[in-house]
């Protein structure tokens, strides 16, 4: 009895008693009782653990609340107490405080109460040491009138203090008291009621832990003492394996009988209620299954069908109670798993497939490269065939006018060449009904899933429609390609073959691939637009022929970007006194506003050549007149793009001595061949570019060319290499250009393959001229001294040469002219004084002195005696003016030569128009 009644007894060698050993032995073993035990002693440890710590704190915090609330009360009390005003404004304010602030103190049980005045003198303390001394701590909300309570380091230490002012009759705050309870103090007080709250813990834990020990022991006897593991492993057998999972069981003996089948194979295989204990042949299974069952075969995620499922199966041999051999079967549904994972495989592909749509739509500003890359783009995973249908206006570049069922052909992929689709270019005129005239006129999708089915669509052609069939083409989805509220076209999505027909998912998909390439279309369409506006201002601004000139034989080439128009451009200006000014330039930038720029410089250059200006002189006013362009544009509401950074180089070849001028604005210097084929760049000091310059001058290089060598003037854009800098360029260059002796024409040419073989990213203007002198029988020259008389001889030597010349017919106009320009010379002018004529095209007469004055036609008045020698110069003249010169100036006139040459005297009315018109000599 002693064991059953807890009695204790001792063994022989002094062991614990035998109920101890027993509790020993129940503790160390495994099972649900002793895990149970020791997880609830755990938790009443930790929750007794946890009301200790709730109530300390709790302690803690009502303590501090406490000394928070005596402090305030003791500092408002004593504040408020009668006399204290008249002891603060007594002549020794301490001696009467302090006795009572001292009393009030220990009244209160509090650390210390203190008086001080707003300036922080301390008045009373319950240290002696601490009055009159300054009182440090945030007293500043008390001396505002507003009572506080704080916790900081004070004289005493670590402390709750509260502070309250003291008002005098008036109210206002005369001083201000303050009392104290250390924290240590409150610690104290808490540590008091500490072993109080230990005792009852323990006291606690050991009732709960002999309850448990009780329950735990019941437990365990209910149990049977069963371990962990065995009861994991019943309740899994029958509940979680066979009921709870998602997947079917079956078991089956040696016999081929259904020993189990829990809940999920009932269902799947729709099986009786009296199924187990029958054969599995008499279950009603598919033959396959019932097959697999009742063999010795071994299987791994077999598919078989089950009525309208798919079930993977898995089937392994075991030995179930009993000792039979028999074998266990899983079964998991995987039908709507294969539906998603093919759902799902497809948005992966959709996915792809418009990912694959937004790097290659679009890669060129072309629109119909952009069609042609959707259509691409469509049959290489949607659909079989795709065609795509522009309006005319698209592909112009315009903008469409509205909906129309006239459609153009623009691109097809997937067909092979004896398709019975409308070719690519064809204008497809859609009748109504049809799918495109619906798509188009409504502005939505539109999906045939059986094209022979729909009457609609057969009606725009029945024999071709008939051989769209006969090929194998059975759906259609149409969608318009809209950008900005606009249509522009439609996309045609065609599939054949096996292929299954368009779905509402399938049109979706469609939708969003042609929203994407119908921005990338209207993208092209504007630039098209914009290229085109821009190709004609060009074309409209460049020099349309280069001018005959006798002395220079000129070839040119201009190449746009590829990216657009951009602002190189050349000109070549025949001058006056057998000169001819060779002129290149390059604008910043591409577009229309390049273009235009490169118009407005070009125009410039022209009226400033008008005026005979020196290459230095004509730079440096285009300089001005960019820099004056530019203020005015960045003045103006809408300005644009500036001109400043445009380059510029001119070069005047002077055909009667061989010598060239050369100026630049931060251009290339233009090269030189010469007739043994070597090569040299005409090296002009450097000069910024147009807009830069600030007023400063330009210099000019001048050189002298042996007859036969060739000028070679172009902009950067044939040198843009970026693989080599511009020295390496230019010396490239120096290698394409030299060699045997080639025209112009050719030596374009053969600069072009050289130097961009693959084309240039960047436009190039590139002018060759080949330069002539003029015969030396084709000028003569004479000089004048400064004496009327002498005007005659000069004159009589002119009539022969131009008798020599064959000239006579134009003899009596051009002694006319000399007689006029050499008179004025003498009279106004200063030496020397030279006569030049040159025999070419025409006949130039020049007239040169030493000053900078000119004469000029004027009105003249009825009583002016001076002749009208200027106006008639004008007359028999084709063109005349006047070219300034370092050494001083020349006036020449240029008439036509031929029969028909000069002016008709006959219909002048000379009397008439010489009254009104007269030359003033300067």
């Amino acid at each position: 009895m002693s064991g059953e009644t807890g009695h204790k007894t001792r063994d022989p060698l002094g062991g614990p008693a035998k109920g101890a050993r027993r509790f020993g032995s129940w503790l160390t073993t495994r099972s649900v009782a002793r895990q149970v035990f020791l997880l609830q002693l755990v938790l009443v440890v930790l929750l007794v653990a946890a009301a200790v710590v709730a109530i300390v704190v709790q302690a803690q915090r009502d303590t501090m609340t406490d000394a928070r609330h005596r402090t305030i009360a003791a500092a408002q009390s004593f504040a408020h107490a009668p006399g204290l005003v008249k002891a603060l404004e007594s002549d020794f304010p301490t001696v009467e405080l302090q006795p009572l602030a001292e009393g009030a103190r220990q009244a209160a049980g509090i650390d210390a109460l203190i008086v001080y005045e707003l300036d922080g003198i301390t008045l009373t303390h319950s240290d002696p040491t601490q009055l009159g001394k300054h009182v440090i701590g945030p007293y500043a909300e008390a001396a505002a009138g507003r009572p506080f309570t704080r916790t900081f380091q004070g004289a005493l230490g670590l402390s709750v203090v509260s502070a309250a002012p003291v008002r005098d009759a008036q109210g206002d705050v005369v001083a201000i008291v303050s009392a104290a309870v250390t924290v240590e103090k409150v610690r104290d007080s808490v540590d008091q009621q500490l072993p109080v709250f230990l005792g009852s813990a323990a006291a606690a834990l050991a009732l709960v832990a002999l309850g448990t020990g009780l329950v735990s022991q019941r437990l365990r006897r209910q149990t049977h003492g069963l371990g962990p593991a065995e009861m994991t492993r019943m309740y899994d057998h029958h509940d979680a394996v066979l009921h709870a999972v998602r997947e079917g069981v079956l078991i089956t003996g040696r016999d081929n009988r259904l020993l189990l089948a829990n809940d999920e194979a009932r269902r799947l295989l729709d099986l009786p209620p009296d199924a187990e204990g029958r054969p599995v042949s008499d279950l009603g299974l598919d033959a396959s299954l019932a097959t697999l069952l009742a063999s010795d075969r071994i299987a791994t995620d077999e598919v078989h069908l089950a009525a309208d499922r798919l079930l993977a199966l898995n089937k392994r041999v075991t030995l179930p109670p009993g000792g039979q051999r028999g074998s266990v079967v899983t079964l998991r549904d995987t039908t709507e798993l294969r539906s998603l994972s093919g759902r799902a495989e497809v948005a992966r592909e959709r996915l792809t497939l418009l990912y694959d749509a937004g790097v290659r739509i679009g890669t060129t500003l072309d629109v119909v490269r952009t069609a042609e890359e959707l259509a691409e783009v469509a049959t290489s995973g949607f659909a079989d065939v795709v065609t795509v249908e522009l309006l005319d206006p698209v592909l112009r570049g315009d903008e469409p006018a509205g909906a129309s069922t006239e459609l153009r052909r623009t691109a097809i992929a997937g067909l092979t060449e004896d398709h019975p689709l409308y070719p690519s270019g064809d204008l497809i005129r859609f009748v109504p009904g049809t799918p495109v005239d619906t798509s188009v006129t409504e502005g939505r999708s539109v999906v045939v899933t059986d094209l022979a089915s729909s009457a609609g669509w057969r009606a725009q052609d029945e024999e071709r429609a008939r051989r769209i069939l006969h090929y194998g083409i059975h759906s259609l989805a149409v969608v318009p390609l809209r950008a900005r509220g606009v249509v522009l076209g439609v996309a045609n999505f065609w599939r054949s073959g096996a292929s299954t027909p368009f779905s509402d998912e399938d049109l979706s998909f469609a939708e969003e691939l042609t929203t994407r390439a119908a921005v990338s279309i209207d993208n092209a369409r504007r630039y098209t637009r914009e290229h085109t506006m821009a190709v004609t201002l060009q074309r409209s601004l460049m020099p349309r022929s280069l001018p005959d000139e006798p002395t220079l034989d000129v070839a040119s080439r201009y190449l746009p970007a590829e990216s657009g128009v951009g602002g190189d451009w050349f000109d070549v200006i025949p001058l006056p006194g057998a000169r001819v000014a060779l002129v290149v330039g390059d604008v910043v930038g591409h577009g229309l506003h390049a273009a235009a720029t490169m118009g407005r410089l070009r125009i410039a250059v022209h009226n400033f050549s008008a005026l005979d200006l020196s290459p230095d002189e004509l730079i440096w006013r285009l300089d001005e007149l960019v820099a004056l362009l530019d203020v005015q544009e960045e003045s103006a509401e809408d300005w644009g793009e500036t001109i400043t950074g445009a380059t510029c180089l001119c070069v005047v070849y002077d055909s009667v001595s061989g010598e060239v001028a050369v100026a630049t604005a931060g251009h290339l210097p233009p090269a030189v061949i010469r007739p043994d084929g070597g090569v040299e760049f005409l090296e002009s000091p450097v000069s910024p570019p147009l807009g830069l310059g600030a007023g400063m001058p330009v210099e000019t290089t001048r050189t002298t060319l042996p007859e036969g060598s060739r000028l070679v003037l172009y902009t950067d854009g044939l040198l843009e290499d970026r693989t080599r800098d511009p020295d390496e360029s230019l010396d490239a260059l120096r290698e394409a250009l030299t060699g045997p002796d080639h025209t112009p024409e050719e030596t374009c040419a053969s600069v072009i393959d050289t130097m961009l073989p693959t084309g240039s990213g960047d436009d190039v203007a590139l002018l060759v001229a080949r330069v002539r002198r003029m015969a030396p029988d084709q000028v003569a020259e004479w000089d004048v001294p400064r004496d009327p008389a002498a005007v005659s001889p000069v004159r009589n030597a002119c009539a022969r040469k131009l008798a020599e010349w064959g000239l006579e017919d134009i003899g009596f106009g051009t002694e006319l002219i000399l007689s006029e320009l050499i008179t004025n010379a003498v009279r106004y002018g200063l030496e020397p004084i030279r006569v030049r004529l040159l025999h070419g095209t025409s006949l130039v007469c020049e007239v040169s002195d030493g000053s900078s004055t000119a004469p000029y036609i004027r009105r003249a008045s009825d009583t002016d005696e001076g002749g009208r020698g200027l106006f008639l110069v004008a007359q028999y003249a084709e063109k005349w003016g006047t070219r300034y010169s370092p050494r001083g100036k020349t006036i020449w006139a240029s008439q036509a030569i031929g029969p028909d040459a000069g002016p008709d005297l006959d219909a002048l009315g000379e009397d008439d128009i010489l009254s009104q018109w007269d030359d003033v000599e300067l």
